[in-house]
């Protein structure tokens, strides 16, 4: 490898490693966020402008790649990152902006800016390393693509959390999570040093023909509310009302006038003629299930160790290390291996099969399984998914014309979101589902008297359980001393209906209350010993309730975890149909003749 190769490498390595950083950094900060900007009911748009931008971006970077030279392509990403990157730091600085509004509505906008050159970020990538070397090398260097993602994976939470909690003594005045952003400038100005003197142009390998504007506008018309559908909250949003409805109602007719447009044009954003390409089509197929397995596991994983094992939040995201260690030595051995061994088909297979005994491991978790057994599932599931994310990227490019790698590549990539998108929306159906049946457990029942059903939707969110149960017993003290303090029978009887209490103590209860009428002492001991009984209840109730919640999340973790198996079954058995290929030794415009149908 030359110099200006290795130099490039670092460049779009170095590159990728902000916007794979940037998913896991800003999530770790965006509590304390909010907060700031007091935008807590915006809280989820932060993430969705980004994904939106991100997701629906990347096909047009492959098609803008194939058609101008890639390093203004990828130069132009990283600068719209960088932009991004800057102006989210100062979202609410300066306060309310014309257009944009408060400080909350400037992160929400620029988050999208930031996602726009994202998509570029992780595209290009792929791109870039095709355009530089030829298949059989390309497995080893792709790769490493695999390894930064992981590494960033591994450091984003770690980072997030320290410059969040720390990092306002950088600079006075300055709030700590603004440099979760500022801390992308200096890497990515190291970055653009490297593109801008040591990447050759790369000039575009089609004939440059007009853009097909209809075609993109239908894209982005149809994809936009498909993924608005996807994200929404269904608990607010349906699947089945109106609102959800009418987004799948306009994504699919926008995505058919798009599919009729392409067809037709002689430039499209993606060339329909592509999903003829059989290693094209089923490792789409591939990566759409194994893409919701990846972002299934990385989403509930952590909410199983909060809410069943009772873990730290922090380490609940350090418990995700493992399987970033596990991807990264699975990413670049298998394309190590795929570069020595000229195929790559096996290894997606191998792969698939340790990714499936993961997913089985973690769906057979029970309620008191050891931190350090999830651990051990994890890297795994690490070693299962490593393989994934270089193989079929490869096996793409591999199969395609030079002057289609751009939009072959993007479409992996996009394909890959798609599916984690929209396994995340089913799964957090299922989470929800299984949890409002098994819900009925909740209530602490005749030991104590007390029905925690009226908090189910606070609890099913998250809420804590001692502070919602002690806000209550605390109201209903304060109303039954307010009724003895007025002196009336009538009143404090009231006070005590379904009083949550043992069947057995409400009649002694409310005759020491009667009592308690009679003078100030007697009301002062009946309060202090009310005060007390009401205590100990309230504490057997949080237990009672912690237990039965522990025990339908770790019903509902393991039903997830089936439907990922399942996914991961499907996955593999589309892996089983891509065409085995032998990795090509030159930048051949054609790719090279089917193997066997028996060789791997």
């Amino acid at each position: 490898m030359t110099r200006d190769k290795a130099f490039t490498l670092i460049g779009i390595l170095l590159a990728l490693f902000l916007g794979a950083l940037d998913q896991t950094i800003v999530a770790t900060a965006l509590p304390e966020i909010v907060r700031d900007l007091e935008g807590l009911s915006r809280y989820a748009w932060v993430a969705t402008a980004y994904l939106l931008a991100s997701t629906v971006l990347v096909p047009i970077y492959g098609k803008l790649a194939d058609m101008y030279s890639k390093k203004a392509i990828e130069l132009t990403s990283v600068g719209l990152f960088l932009s991004g990157s800057f102006l989210c730091g100062i979202a609410g600085e300066f306060g309310p902006l014309p257009l944009l509004g408060d400080g909350m509505n400037q992160l929400i906008a620029f988050r999208a800016l930031q996602g726009l050159g994202g998509a570029g970020l992780f595209s290009m990538a792929f791109i870039v390393i095709a355009d530089l070397f030829p298949p059989r090398e390309r497995g080893k260097y792709q790769g490493l693509v695999g390894a930064t993602f992981g590494v960033a994976s591994i450091l984003g939470p770690w980072i997030g959390g320290l410059l969040t909690d720390y990092g306002g003594g950088i600079v006075p005045g300055v709030e700590g999570w603004r440099w979760v952003f500022y801390v992308n400038v200096p890497f990515g100005a190291l970055a653009v040093w490297f593109l801008l003197t040591r990447m050759p142009p790369l000039p575009p390998t089609a004939d440059r023909e007009p853009l097909d504007y209809l075609s993109a506008g239908f894209m982005v018309l149809g994809l936009v509310p498909l993924i608005l559908g996807l994200q929404l909250d269904k608990t607010l949003f349906p699947w089945a009302g109106a609102t959800t409805l009418s987004l799948f109602a306009a994504a699919a007719l926008f995505l058919t006038l798009f599919t009729v447009r392409s067809v037709r044009s002689s430039n499209p954003i993606l060339a329909m003629e592509l999903f003829r390409n059989r290693v094209f089509s089923t490792s789409n197929a591939a990566l759409f299930f194994l893409g919701a397995v990846f972002l299934g596991t990385v989403i509930f994983l952590p909410l199983f160790m909060v809410q069943v094992l009772g873990v730290s939040a922090t380490r609940a995201g350090v418990s995700l290390i493992p399987l970033s260690i596990g991807a990264v030595a699975g990413s670049v051995a298998s394309g190590q291996l795929a570069s020595r061994l000229g195929r790559y088909r096996v290894l997606m297979l191998a792969g698939g099969v340790v990714l499936a005994l993961g997913i089985y491991l973690l769906s057979s978790m029970p309620s008191d399984i050891s931190y350090a057994r999830v651990t051990l599932y994890m890297v795994i599931v690490g070693l299962g998914v490593g393989p994934s994310l270089p193989l079929y990227t490869l096996a793409i490019q591999n199969a395609v014309k030079l002057e289609r790698v751009g939009q072959a590549t993007s479409a992996s990539q996009f394909f890959r979101q798609i599916g984690g998108t929209v396994g995340a929306a089913v799964l957090g159906t299922v989470l929800a589902t299984t949890l409002a049946s098994s819900f009925g457990d909740v209530g602490a029942g005749p030991a104590t008297g007390f029905d925690a059903s009226a908090f189910s939707g606070e609890l099913r969110s998250g809420g804590d359980v001692a502070i919602l149960i002690g806000d209550a017993f605390e109201a209903r003290y304060d109303s039954i001393a307010a009724a003895i303090e007025s002196g009336d029978a009538t009143s404090v009887d009231a006070a005590l209906a379904g009083l949550p209490l043992p069947a057995a103590a409400q009649a002694p209860v409310r005759s020491a209350a009667r009592a308690a009428l009679d003078s100030e002492a007697a009301a002062s001991a009946f309060l202090a010993q009310l005060r007390s009984r009401l205590q100990s209840t309230a504490d057997a109730a949080v237990a009672q309730v912690e237990s039965a919640l522990r025990e339908g999340t770790a019903t509902a973790i393991s039903r997830i975890f089936a439907v990922l198996l399942v996914a991961t079954g499907i996955g593999w058995i589309l892996t089983w149909f891509v065409p085995a290929l032998e990795l090509r030794q030159t930048q051949d415009l054609d790719p090279p003749p089917a193997a066997a149908p028996d060789s791997a």
